[in-house]
């Protein structure tokens, strides 16, 4: 044998080479990697502007509910002192020309109070939002603030028209309180082409 010792092999290593380095880039603890902050700050941003949006639409309900609670709190006693307004008319409309005249001062002083007490408590309902539904002969009947009687056919009125009002009715803000009854015209008649109206069935030629 050579007195010079040869070099031993080396045993070769059982890791991968590189393994080294992929552990030591590995997170310690085996945690997620970080998010990245720009997603992270538009996500809050986004979260914020709902909220705030949300807290909106709260408060505005909110506004709304109690102005709506303000404006129709006496609803239901505007609907029963409507009746108070209703015998006064019913009163002034009992006394005819010829009744006035024969009543004298003591009556005429009697109406005049009655008048006063109306239109007093007409200014009342303004007051706080009552306003009356009284409808013109002629005028186009609408059901969301009238109520038919009755159809009433060869008044010479277009179909579908107010002929006469029975009971006013009234509306409390954008609310009704009570329809107008109204009599409604039925089946006017057709025109001919030059314009003029044609007879009514069962009219005399």
């Amino acid at each position: 044998m050579s007195d010079e010792q040869q070099p031993q092999d080396e045993e070769p290593s059982s890791e991968p080479a590189g393994a080294d380095e992929k552990a030591e880039a590995a997170p310690e603890g085996g945690e997620a990697p970080a998010a990245d902050p720009e997603a992270v700050v538009e996500e809050m941003r986004e979260r914020l502007l709902r909220a705030l949006a949300d807290a909106e639409n709260t408060r505005r309900r909110a506004e709304r509910d109690r102005e709506d609670a303000l404006k129709y709190a006496i609803t239901r006693f505007a609907r029963d002192i409507l009746a108070v307004a209703d015998n006064l008319r019913r009163a002034l409309g009992s006394v005819d020309d010829a009744a006035k005249a024969e009543g004298g001062a003591a009556l005429e002083a009697l109406l005049s109070g009655v008048e006063v007490t109306e239109r007093e408590l007409m200014n009342i309902f303004a007051r706080h939002g009552i306003v009356q539904v009284d409808p013109q002969p002629g005028e186009k009947f609408d059901p969301n603030l009238h109520q038919a009687m009755a159809e009433v056919p060869g008044t010479g009125q277009p179909s579908g028209t107010v002929v006469q009002v029975t009971q006013t009715g009234f509306v409390i803000g954008d609310r009704l309180l009570r329809p107008a009854m109204v009599l409604v015209a039925k089946d006017a008649g057709a025109k001919d082409a030059n314009g003029a109206a044609e007879p009514a069935e069962g009219a005399e030629s």
